[in-house]
């Protein structure tokens, strides 16, 4: 298993806020445009493309039956795209997603840069504290903000282990 700059360095930081994130495919160009057609383009159907994929990596990591959280949108995003793309991932792994945060801030994390991403403040509040291992499902995981963010507020609460998976890195 290869660890990433980043990783090195949020492990450095803080050791134990996130076990580990399983990602599925390298983030690329094709992956980009597929991205984009999907989030942003309204091509719910492509994410089925990716399933066996998706589920083997899921089932070979042994992740399976775990409880997964979503990475909540605002609802003005939910409603521009017609679904959150978390509950997607989750739904597609055959799971039911958990929802334990809310969105606080609404500023697109695609259009800053990793210097505005890395600075930025917790856009998430916990809404339910749990005291059992959880996982983090979204799509992309770019800088690794967005679950670091998520795990420090599940951490603090009690939560045991907070590990992630997405589809792209």
């Amino acid at each position: 298993m290869r660890t990433c700059e980043d990783c090195r360095r949020w492990h450095d930081t803080n050791p134990h806020l996130l076990e580990n994130n399983t990602s599925v495919y390298q983030y690329n160009a094709a992956a980009k445009e597929l991205v984009a057609r999907w989030k942003y383009r309204g091509d719910y159907i492509l994410l089925q493309a990716l399933k066996n994929d998706v589920q083997e990596k899921w089932v070979k990591k042994g992740m399976k039956g775990q409880m997964l959280v979503t990475v909540p949108l605002s609802v003005e995003r939910e409603k521009e795209r017609g679904f959150n793309q978390s509950e997607a991932i989750i739904h597609l792994l055959g799971e039911k997603p958990v929802q334990l945060f809310e969105r606080t801030h609404n500023e697109k994390q695609s259009k800053k840069g990793k210097k505005e991403r890395m600075l930025a403040e917790n856009p998430f509040k916990l809404i339910e504290p749990i005291s059992s291992p959880v996982v983090i499902v979204d799509d992309i995981y770019t800088t690794g903000r967005t679950v670091r963010h998520m795990a420090s507020l599940l951490r603090k609460n009690g939560c045991p282990s907070v590990s992630s998976f997405t589809i792209f890195r």
